[in-house]
């Protein structure tokens, strides 16, 4: 399937067996490719043939056969870590159910990053291109499956749309609530971004943010927070950063530059949290635009977290965050 504009364009392809969407702006050289079947994943984004989010470290069905971070990784029903198997919605605690599906976990032994890191369920319901832009949405029906709702009991139903117009990646997430009760809302993406052929100790990175989260040694926030002040350009050399933000400018944007090249990434206002990573070994940089704190769901029950957003029954929640690369 092949839809066409002057500029844009948005093909359904085959590679290595798997259906990808690629969109594609001609006059920008900008190409985005997304794998419905790992997670609906924006899996690898190319200004002029170079790579700004990291991409897997094989082909696609090695990818699937050994299942890596890469891209830009969906993260719910929870973002980033919970305090234990349990976890408190609504004045009522449910228990995670290990049994009925894997849970991922960290070093900690606490589940990480939701059910729908891979998920193969997406189904994509438009695919279109025009004189202004290119543009797929996919589909996930969460409540259609036992597994995922025996984790987590809210029927509810996620669309995304990847829209590439004027040079600019936009995400946008809607999540409609089936259920008879609020859906608390702790999601977020894990996005991969570099700068390729330069080493990370020669980038710098900005960080609109207002608010650090004290972290317990389970990497958990504690609830402190304490403001902060930071320049307008962070050096990245012989720096390690695994942190929590509040306060997000949604006027203002992060961004990674090197050499002229910057990539800059703008989160919409439903988007108050970030966490910002450099992990070891990669040179790589992680801007995670987040609804909530991790362990948000507890550490709102308890007092310790105010931002926790909800779903009204019936009703849909609509976010975005934008990707722009610069100098390529």
């Amino acid at each position: 399937m092949v839809t066409l504009a002057e500029t844009y364009s948005a093909r359904k392809l085959i590679v290595d067996s798997m259906e990808i969407v690629r969109l594609a702006d001609d006059a920008r050289q900008l190409e985005v490719s997304i794998c419905p079947a790992m997670g609906n994943n924006a899996y690898d984004v190319r200004v002029k043939g170079q790579p700004i989010l990291m991409p897997p470290p094989g082909s696609l069905a090695e990818w699937q056969r050994t299942p890596t971070q890469a891209g830009n990784p969906f993260l719910a029903p929870w973002a980033n870590r919970l305090d234990g198997d349990a976890y408190w919605a609504n004045g009522k605690r449910y228990l995670v159910n290990p049994d009925a599906v894997a849970i991922r976990r960290d070093a900690n032994g606490l589940p990480i990053h939701g059910l729908l890191l891979f998920a193969s369920a997406w189904q994509v319901t438009r695919l279109k291109a025009d004189e202004e832009a290119a543009e797929v949405t996919s589909r996930l029906e969460f409540w259609k499956h036992p597994e995922w709702m025996a984790q987590f009991p809210f029927a509810h139903t996620v669309e995304i749309t990847y829209r590439l117009a004027g040079g600019v990646l936009e995400v946008r997430t809607a999540i409609q609530n089936h259920s008879v009760e609020p859906m608390p809302l702790v999601i977020g993406f894990h996005t991969w971004y570099q700068i390729p052929g330069t080493p990370r100790d020669q980038w710098t990175v900005c960080l609109p943010v207002r608010e650090h989260y004290t972290l317990s040694p389970k990497v958990i926030p504690t609830g402190e927070t304490t403001p902060v002040h930071l320049p307008d350009a962070i050096s990245l050399a012989g720096r390690h950063l695994d942190d929590v933000f509040g306060a997000v400018d949604s006027n203002s944007e992060f961004s990674v530059e090197a050499q002229g090249r910057k990539v800059s990434v703008q989160f919409g206002p439903k988007y108050p949290i970030a966490i910002v990573y450099t992990p070891a070994g990669h040179d790589v940089v992680c801007f995670e635009p987040m609804t909530g704190i991790a362990d948000g769901f507890n550490l709102a029950h308890q007092g310790l977290f105010n931002g926790l957003q909800s779903v009204p029954p019936g009703e849909t929640w609509t976010e975005s965050f934008w990707i722009r690369p610069t100098g390529f």
